[in-house]
């Protein structure tokens, strides 16, 4: 499911030999304060790190007798070293370096997402400037309501990307935290100077206060912030979806040369990346339910959390990924229909002007009791007969009694409802 070009970058970071590094590195960083505390040999933490080494197929050894990862993790590590090996995990206990290297992998994954925003961004950018001054009809529940641009409709989705970024970049602070405080967080067999010189090193925030473990708050909020901005690019997939029905069609996902729509009916071209992204989003808030759940652990602390975030975490970060290029790559390659967009705003036969000529009778002197209800009455006659809604009016002589020709003709002018597209791409940033 997962393209090739994630996996160099995402499927990099979650991979066992990475995972290892990045806990290694945090006992190796606990051993570097130790000796600043003169708990150990100052030359040890050079010795352990020139030595040091672990072997992952020997860790799986070991945990099938211990049936505990990270003290196989430990051992490993302490063999490859020799008698300098009772100087690693002193003091520690196991969520320490688990959840510090956690956090780490987690700041890593969040730096990856951000730039997939930045590019989505980007070409969001694009298109809606491309097609600023395009006009298409606006919709509610679905039904034509007044013209708008596609410029504007995208300016939308790029306003909320923008959102999502700053999300996102929230979300990176928040997770990266981590905690040496050791068995139950009281720093009895560990100095806080261990906590601070390792977070400072790995580029983390000490935990203020925290158990055996960093509190699941964070990491609820984390996939929480992943789960919110997959629910916007299913909406910007769902109304891509939309746009690209047959009666619809004013935009479709690129068709590649070769490319099949369906084994048993040659016509189509389905919107099938745009409905995987449906799919996924829904993996995504299913997630951050589980992240949830995760918040209310036992005292002070138990392990029900961690089995699920051996699956939720790397699959939660790599799905966003995956669907982040999916979704810049749909917007680099929309094909877009301004021919039938103009065609649909004259799909109603003018009915769509409604309000203009609601307002502009109102300016002429009538309570807007009686404007709407003279409107709608020949809105729904022009609706009844199949007949255009200009003609309708032309024909009404009591019309005539408030509104000239002119005044009518005005009040069917597509470029009126453009005319503070300027201003509103001002406002989010176009």
């Amino acid at each position: 499911m997962i393209d090739r070009y994630t996996l160099p970058k995402m499927g990099h970071l979650w991979s066992e030999d990475h995972r290892y590094e990045v806990m290694l590195e945090v006992e190796l960083l606990s051993c570097e304060a130790l000796a600043k505390l003169g708990k150990i040999p100052k030359s040890a933490p050079r010795e352990i790190r020139r030595k040091v080494s672990f072997d992952p197929d020997r860790i799986r050894e070991i945990e099938k007798k211990t049936r505990h990862d990270l003290l196989a993790f430990v051992l490993n590590l302490q063999d490859s070293v020799g008698d300098l090996g009772r100087y690693i995990h002193m003091g520690l206990t196991s969520s320490d370096v688990l959840d510090t290297s956690l956090a780490v992998l987690l700041r890593e994954s969040a730096d990856l997402l951000i730039s997939d925003m930045k590019t989505f961004l980007s070409r969001l950018r694009r298109k809606a400037n491309q097609y600023k001054w395009t006009p298409c009809i606006g919709r509610s529940h679905g039904v034509h309501a007044e013209p708008i641009t596609f410029g504007l409709k995208l300016a939308v989705f790029y306003d909320e990307a923008k959102r999502n970024l700053e999300r996102l970049e929230r979300a990176k602070e928040t997770i990266s935290v981590g905690k040496i405080s050791g068995a139950v967080g009281t720093y009895a067999h560990i100095d806080p100077f261990v906590e601070r010189y390792v977070c400072s090193k790995l580029r983390l925030t000490p935990a203020r206060i925290s158990t055996q473990i960093v509190q699941r708050d964070h990491h609820a909020e984390f996939v929480t912030t992943l789960a919110l901005v997959g629910a916007s690019l299913e909406k910007l997939a769902t109304e891509i979806r939309h746009l690209q029905r047959t009666e619809v069609l004013e935009a479709e996902e690129y068709f590649h040369e070769g490319q099949k729509g369906s084994s048993a009916m040659p016509h189509k071209r389905n919107p099938v990346r745009c409905e995987r992204l449906a799919g996924m989003a829904r993996l995504l808030r299913g997630y951050a339910q589980v992240a949830l759940e995760n918040v209310t652990l036992w005292h002070e602390r138990d392990i029900s959390h961690s089995s699920a975030e051996r699956v939720i975490l790397p699959d939660a970060t790599t799905l966003l990924d995956y669907m982040l290029n999916e979704a810049s790559e749909i917007m680099r390659d929309l094909l877009v229909y301004p021919e039938t967009m103009m065609k649909n705003i004259g799909a109603t036969r003018g009915l769509i002007f409604s309000q203009r000529l609601l307002l502009t009778l109102i300016d002429k002197g009538l309570s807007r009791s009686e404007a709407y209800d003279r409107v709608q009455h020949l809105s729904m006659k022009a609706w009844k007969d199949g007949r255009d809604f200009k003609e309708t009016l032309l024909a009404d002589g009591e019309i005539f009694q408030y509104l000239t020709s002119q005044e009518i003709e005005d009040c069917f002018d597509v470029k009126y409802h453009m005319r503070h597209t300027d201003r509103i791409f001002k406002k989010v940033g176009l």
